[in-house]
């Protein structure tokens, strides 16, 4: 696709929409630490879950530099965004390119049993996806690099079978480059902002952990929903989702997953346009009670 055929970044919706997904997402915050009935704490970890998306939506178009025309602009709100994942921006953009360059390749078939895999090891990937606690993963790992970057560098397995069949080679190969200064500040930045808010509020551990358990389960089941037993191919190895509208406009537009590889210099707002419907969409609930089953043998007629 040209340039000129992009549409235009939405940068002062998107500037609107950060705002108050981060507003409504304290608020969460807060009511999940303060109220005193468990059904309503429940339910503001529940909305949670779905805001802590919308900006996590946003980071993700930050990421890819469609969040603000202005670079400087893009990455500022970008680094805004990732402090409520919490995570380091710059850590957040180059994992997420490097989804892109492997995507479905041997290094990202998590739902395939291939020959010479670990079993159990799969198995566990696939299951930490679907329970959220891939989501620990990410905040854990940004403190790990800020105070001990070697240490994340030993677990990368470059050339070992362990290391492809997890992404660590390819993922944590991406360390080599990697800015460790604003990586640091950047991780400085997400600790001073969460401590910030749980002194401002007053947020209890039960609370925040609550909130961010609810979100890590929603956030982490359709990182792999949108790619599950979809076509081996780099750039259409993904699916659009079919999902009800007002979850797709909470999600914005996160679930039309396959225009999103194939047209990924296009703002959210118009990947819509871009859905092939020509191509299976299946439904992301079904996709989702069938990872439940986990991960299945690689077909023969795939094996490389």
């Amino acid at each position: 696709m040209r340039t000129a055929d992009v549409p235009p970044i939405p940068a002062a919706l998107n500037a609107l929409l950060l705002v108050a997904a981060m507003g409504a997402g304290t608020l969460c915050l807060w009511t999940a630490s303060h109220a005193e009935a468990l059904a309503v704490r429940l339910v503001a970890a529940a909305v949670f879950s779905y805001v802590n998306n919308t900006v996590f939506s946003l980071l993700h178009e930050a990421t890819h530099g469609v969040l603000h025309p202005s670079r400087r602009v893009n990455n500022g709100l970008g680094r805004l965004a990732a402090t409520f994942f919490p995570t380091s921006f710059t850590l957040q953009r180059a994992f997420h390119l490097t989804h892109h360059r492997h995507n479905r390749t041997d290094r990202e078939q998590f739902d395939y049993l291939r020959p010479g895999d670990h079993r159990w090891l799969k198995r566990a990937q696939w299951y930490a996806i679907l329970t959220g606690i891939y989501w620990v993963f990410v905040p854990v790992g940004a403190l790990v690099f800020a105070l001990a970057p070697g240490l994340l560098k030993r677990l990368r397995g470059p050339g070992t079978r362990y290391g492809e069949q997890t992404g660590a080679d390819a993922y944590l190969g991406r360390l080599e480059e990697a800015p460790g200064a604003l990586i640091r500040a950047e991780v400085l930045g997400m600790v001073a902002v969460q401590a910030g808010l749980a002194y401002a509020l007053e947020l209890t551990p039960a609370g925040w952990a609550l909130c961010y358990a609810a979100f890590a389960v929603n956030w982490s089941s359709l990182q792999y929903a949108d790619h599950a037993w979809s076509p081996l191919d780099v750039r259409e190895g993904a699916w659009d989702l079919r999902v009800a509208a007002p979850l797709r406009w909470v999600f914005l537009n996160y679930h039309y997953h396959r225009a999103h590889h194939v047209h990924p210099q296009v703002p959210w707002l118009y990947l819509g346009r871009y859905v092939d419907e020509s191509v299976p969409r299946p439904g992301f609930l079904r996709i989702w009670l069938q990872m439940w089953r986990g991960p299945r043998p690689l077909p023969e007629k795939r094996h490389e």
